[in-house]
């Protein structure tokens, strides 16, 4: 029976290789992390959040830039680019912070910072006009 269950699971991956489409990659994800024991991508987002907590916020940019190259689903997407506005508004970097909260919300349009976050003194207001001129 569980042969059965992996030859159905690798046709439907040999099916869906070729689609392009976000709810076929989060689908293709999910077989992965069958096979694979976890996920690399979200593993690779939680380092770079740790990273950004710890104030390695070069080390942060790159780990959460990466999560998002090898293939996160669409919740941790926002995730990964709240983080990089973060870093890029109290680095000083206005246009990229703007340009990583746009992209967040083109994936997420209802997202929102949580309240602690959107009191922020920097990336707070930033977000809220980005929200607002949607």
């Amino acid at each position: 029976m569980r042969f059965l269950h992996l030859a159905l699971v690798a046709s439907l991956v040999t099916i869906l290789a070729g689609c392009e489409s976000a709810p076929v990659k989060d689908i293709q994800r999910g077989i992965n992390d069958l096979f694979k024991g976890g996920n690399r991508a979200e593993q690779t987002l939680q380092s770079g959040i740790q990273q950004y907590e710890n104030g390695n916020y070069a080390e942060a940019s790159r780990l959460l830039q990466a999560s998002l190259d090898q293939g996160l689903g669409q919740a941790d997407r926002v995730r990964a680019h709240k983080y990089l506005a973060f870093i890029h508004c109290v680095s000083g970097r206005d246009a990229r912070c703007r340009d990583e909260f746009r992209a967040a919300l083109r994936i997420d349009p209802s997202f929102e910072l949580a309240a602690n976050e959107a009191g922020h003194p920097i990336w707070g207001p930033v977000f809220r006009s980005v929200k607002g001129r949607r």
